[in-house]
C-alpha cells in the first residue's frame, strides 16, 4: 500500500481531521483540526471528501519521505514548503514521486499547516473520527505526535490522480493570514457579570498570545478584565471559540482540544467564520477583538459555505495552471 516515512518530526506534527463532535455530550473534546478552513479546501484540492485525515503541522515542519507516487497540496500558514530542497506553492496540487522529500523552512505567516494527500491517511476512527486527542492518547496515528521512523498508509483514491494535474485555489480566495485583522465575537451570556464598559474595554484593548497556549487553549495578556463579584459560575456547556474569563481577569480563547465544560464567566465566543485567524496565531502575537451580531455571524459562514459548496460541487473557482 501507498505511504510515507517521517523522517524528522517538527515540532507538534500529528493527524486530524474535523473533529470528534457527536460525542461532545458525553465530554469528549471536540479536537480535529485548528484552521478547519484551511484543512477543508487542502483535501479539496486533491479531490477528497473535505473529513479526509491529514496532517497538521505546527510552526517547525517535519521532513517526509513518499515511498510511493502520490499527489497532495499544502494549505494553511506558510512554513516555506519544499520538494526536494526546491521551494514548491501552497494550495495547489503537487506530484510526487516514490524517493521525494517534503520538507519546511521559515515561518512566512500562520503557524499551522496542512498535508493532504490524495485518498485521505488510513487510521482507525475512534468515536467517529481519525483526530488525535494527544492529552487522551487517542486518535490519528497512535494517539500522539507523530515521531521519526513512523509511517503513515494512504489511501488510494478512487479516481485516477491525473486529472488533478495543475489545481489550484484562485489568490482571492486564499486566507490571508499574514495580515492583521480584528477577531470578531458574539457577546456571551456572563456580561453582566463584569464591571461596567467591561465589553468597550475589550474591544479596545491589544492581547497578546501567552507562551502557556496550546491546542486546548490561547491564554491571552494584557488588559485584566474586572468581575463584579467573582469569576465562578455553575458549570456550564463551553465549545471552540468560547472567551472564559478566570479570576485573573485574563481571558482565555478555547481552541480544538478543549474540554466540553467550565465554570468561569464567559464574556463571548469567537465567530466560526473568525476561528481560522484565531488558530494562526503564535505565541507573542496579537489579537484586536470586535464585537458583532449573530445575524452578521451567520452571514460570514454562509459566505465561507458558499465557496466552499461551489468549489465541492462545481469546481468553479479551481484554477488550472
Amino acid at each position: 500500500m501507498e505511504h510515507v516515512t517521517i523522517l524528522k518530526p517538527g515540532l507538534l506534527t500529528t493527524v486530524q481531521d474535523l473533529g470528534r463532535r457527536d460525542y461532545r455530550i458525553y465530554g469528549v473534546s471536540v479536537s480535529g483540526a485548528m484552521d478547519p478552513l484551511s484543512f477543508r479546501l487542502g483535501n479539496i484540492l486533491v479531490g477528497n471528501n473535505e473529513n479526509e485525515a491529514a496532517i497538521e503541522i505546527t510552526m517547525i515542519g517535519p521532513v517526509i519521505k513518499f515511498e510511493s507516487e502520490t499527489v497532495f497540496s499544502i494549505t494553511g500558514g506558510d512554513l516555506s514548503p519544499k520538494l526536494n530542497g526546491d521551494s514548491i506553492d501552497m494550495w495547489k496540487v503537487i506530484f510526487a514521486e516514490a524517493g521525494d522529500e517534503l520538507s519546511f523552512g521559515k515561518q512566512i505567516s500562520g503557524c499551522r499547516t496542512y498535508i493532504s494527500f490524495a485518498g485521505g491517511i488510513n487510521v482507525p476512527e475512534v468515536m467517529g473520527s481519525r483526530a488525535t486527542f494527544t492529552r487522551g492518547n487517542y486518535g490519528g496515528y497512535m494517539g500522539r505526535a507523530l515521531k521519526r521512523d513512523d509511517k503513515l498508509t494512504l489511501n488510494k483514491p478512487d479516481f485516477n490522480i491525473d486529472r488533478l494535474q495543475g489545481r489550484r485555489l484562485r489568490t482571492d480566495d486564499i486566507p490571508e493570514f499574514g495580515k492583521e485583522r480584528r477577531i470578531r465575537f458574539i457577546a456571551g451570556p456572563h456580561v453582566d457579570r463584569f464591571e461596567d464598559k467591561s465589553i468597550e474595554l475589550f474591544t479596545n484593548s491589544t492581547y497578546s498570545l501567552s507562551n502557556a497556549s496550546d491546542r486546548m487553549g490561547y491564554r491571552l495578556e494584557g488588559t485584566q478584565l474586572i468581575h463584579k463579584d467573582g469569576a465562578d459560575i455553575i458549570s456550564d456547556f463551553i465549545s471552540p471559540g468560547t472567551i472564559q474569563v478566570p479570576g485573573n481577569g485574563f481571558p482565555i480563547i478555547h481552541m480544538a482540544d478543549c474540554g466540553t465544560s467550565g465554570g468561569y464567566t464567559k464574556i463571548g465566543v469567537v465567530i466560526t467564520s473568525d476561528i481560522p485567524y484565531v488558530a494562526q496565531k503564535k505565541p507573542g502575537d496579537t489579537i484586536d477583538f470586535k464585537i458583532c451580531n449573530i445575524q452578521e455571524a451567520q452571514s460570514e459562514l454562509q459566505k465561507i459555505e458558499t465557496l466552499i459548496h461551489d468549489i465541492k460541487l462545481n469546481n468553479k473557482w479551481l484554477l488550472k495552471n
